[in-house]
């Protein structure tokens, strides 16, 4: 079946990696970095791996407000003195290293010109959002707390192909998490997982969607 649209995640796609941001962060707040990773790797674990709930599934959800998570991860967290971290904040000093990723705008800039559909399927751990630039961009925005599912759960990747009136089959997904790559495969989507824009853009060069 012939793609139809392109639905790609945010961060760490349109974004620079999360990683780098991350790792900015760390420093800037002079944060235990080991302690920062041994938490988060439990915590990663759980909300893909696990059956039950824990904070980064219920802040990507929408169950968990934004202001406790921080206030749940600053309590984990030292600085490299032993002081504690503060909690207000946190997710803005987290995600203020993340910058554009031009080409892949420019890329959905084409995808749409060429008469391809569009939207954002993005997890937000409460970030903000150059929503000022969605217009232009989507056909469809999904952002995990506002519809109470995250991926790698099946109901929102269909979710989002129905809003743009299409099947799954109709659509190829981008994200640079094995996981979610995974579950949009298994819902029909065709799926890329992004390690680079240059790599990306030529996946969907030679999928049709440019």
């Amino acid at each position: 079946m012939a793609i139809r649209a392109v639905i790609t995640d945010w961060g760490g796609v349109l974004t620079s990696p999360l990683n780098e941001a991350v790792a900015r962060w760390l420093e800037a707040d002079r944060i235990d970095a080991d302690r920062y990773r041994a938490i988060m790797r439990a915590w990663v674990k759980a909300a893909y791996d696990g059956g039950g709930l824990n904070p980064i599934h219920g802040l990507e959800d929408g169950s968990l407000d934004p202001a406790e998570f921080e206030r749940l991860l600053a309590a984990e967290l030292l600085t490299i003195d032993g002081d504690p971290v503060v909690a207000e904040g946190l997710i803005d000093r987290m995600f203020a290293a993340f910058q554009p990723v031009e080409p892949m705008y420019a890329a959905l800039r084409e995808a749409r010109a060429a008469g391809t559909r569009t939207a954002l399927l993005s997890n937000s751990w409460g970030n903000e959002y150059p929503r000022d630039l969605f217009a232009d961009l989507f056909d469809a925005v999904v952002i995990s707390c506002e519809v109470g599912m995250r991926k790698p759960d099946q109901r929102i990747f269909r979710h989002a192909a129905g809003l743009l009136d299409l099947t799954p089959a109709e659509c190829v997904f981008i994200d640079d998490i094995d996981h979610n790559v995974r579950a949009a495969e298994a819902v029909g989507m065709t799926a890329v997982l992004h390690t680079d824009p240059d790599t990306t853009v030529a996946a969907l060069r030679e999928l049709g969607a440019l």
